[in-house]
């Protein structure tokens, strides 16, 4: 049961919101004019006004840089309307007995509310990660063993397939593993992160593998790329397809300790966090994981904000990850307008933005050892064209880069896919396969 879909068109995901819209019917429902005029329309007018507070909340504190989607203001006026109506019939009198369902009724409209935004997004897929439970494949770090026998050599201008022979031990999957990552150099706070190590991590004599850095969207946590991204599943899939072969994948905390932090990947007034992902970061990996140190085995992703932050790091960082993909990123980092995002980060010097914004670095620099992939979704009306932008810009730059359009919006349906869909060039590109 903690394994069931919670995804759009599951039966589980159309019967919690049906339950939910049932029940807020049911908390509608009473008998004369009284009833509505002076229960319902007092209740109808909180809800309204405290969806009005949380979305001035959400807009004026800029808490995302894009407006929410419709569904999730429908979501809070349904979750308002349930708990005022709730409030109403339990200090209406005289009391009755009847009147305590009204407390899990109000419940079920919530996770109604909550699950028709979560289809939306598919940010939990399945309950067992809606409610937070252990993975069945989580490990303490700690736990995977250390190989001392030596690594896998791999001769130059050779891939890491070309020289890899399966052993009969080999895992059918790989481990996750939650991490903390300090930010030694940057001094940035950061939640704990994740790692993937694929099968072929987990036995000896082991191959030094690439790296592959993710990161989250803007609000978000490392854990959306497990959650809703079924970061494992997919890798273990590639992994099963080449011989328990993958990159290693490190999910760290880019947002300064919060989820609706957003130092935008860049040095400023907001926090060191580019600092943090340069140095910070592929310190921790080399010193903890036995992987490949050469950057040309290097590659950073991510989607929405991790998608704008793939960009930054091979422009600004090139030396670091030469390889990106990015996801429904946009065209320049982002808090707000760029007046906004200027007076937050640098304030007020355009040109200190200008010199870090990639856009603007493309149209200046060439970059022919760079190579990246984009990939937007094709009814993601903000984001779409902000991708195209980039990959224009990225391409009249002298990189390497190639564009994909998906089925979708602005969601998993989307972001996981696009994972999936680089992931044999990126196996090439970064001398694991090919």
């Amino acid at each position: 049961m903690l394994d069931w879909s919670l995804l759009s068109g599951a039966s589980l995901a159309i019967a919690v919101v049906a339950a939910g819209g049932a029940a807020l019917v049911v908390l509608l429902l009473g008998r004369g004019r009284r009833w509505w005029s002076r229960r319902v329309l007092p209740a109808v007018g909180v809800a309204g006004a405290l969806t009005g507070v949380v979305w001035a909340v959400v807009t004026f504190s800029r808490l995302t840089a894009y407006p929410l989607p419709a569904v999730v203001w429908f979501a809070v006026l349904a979750g308002s309307l349930g708990l005022a109506l709730a409030v109403v019939r339990v200090v209406a009198r005289p009391w009755r007995w009847r009147r305590l369902v009204v407390v899990p009724l109000a419940l079920v409209v919530l996770l109604g509310a909550g699950q028709a935004v979560n289809a939306h997004f598919g940010q939990y897929p399945t309950l067992r990660s809606a409610l937070g439970l252990p993975r069945a494949d989580e490990v303490e770090l700690s736990e995977v063993p250390p190989v001392d026998e030596g690594v896998v050599a791999v001769p130059d201008g050779a891939s890491v397939a070309s020289v890899w022979t399966p052993p009969a031990d080999l895992p059918k999957q790989g481990v996750v593993a939650q991490v903390s990552i300090p930010g030694v150099v940057s001094g940035l706070a950061a939640r704990p992160g994740w790692v993937w190590l694929p099968p072929a991590y987990l036995v000896a004599p082991r191959p030094l593998l690439p790296v592959l850095v993710l990161v989250n969207g803007q609000p978000g946590a490392p854990g959306d790329w497990l959650a809703g991204g079924r970061l494992a599943e997919r890798m273990n899939a590639y992994a099963a397809e080449h011989g328990g072969l993958a990159p290693v994948v490190v999910v760290p905390d880019d947002l300064g300790g919060s989820s609706v932090g957003n130092p935008m990947c860049l040095d400023s007034r907001l926090g060191n966090a580019r600092t943090y992902l340069v140095r910070d970061v592929p310190d921790w990996i080399t010193s903890t994981l036995r992987v490949d140190p050469d950057p040309a085995a290097w590659a950073f992703g991510g989607f929405s904000h991790g998608g704008t932050c793939a960009v930054q790091m091979a422009v600004t960082a090139t030396g670091r990850y030469p390889t990106f993909l990015s996801i429904s990123g946009e065209d320049e980092p982002r808090r707000g307008t760029r007046e906004q995002t200027v007076a937050d980060a640098f304030g007020g010097d355009e040109a200190a933005f200008r010199a870090v914004n990639p856009r603007d670095v493309l149209a200046g620099t060439r970059f022919p050892q760079v190579a990246g992939r984009f990939v937007v979704g094709e009814g993601d009306k903000d984001f779409r064209a902000q991708g195209e932008r980039m990959f224009e810009a990225a391409r009249g730059a002298g990189m390497d880069v190639e564009l994909v359009v998906l089925p979708g919006q602005h969601g998993w349906e989307v972001w996981g896919p696009g994972l999936t869909r680089w992931l044999p060039w990126l196996g090439d590109r970064v001398g694991l396969t090919g």
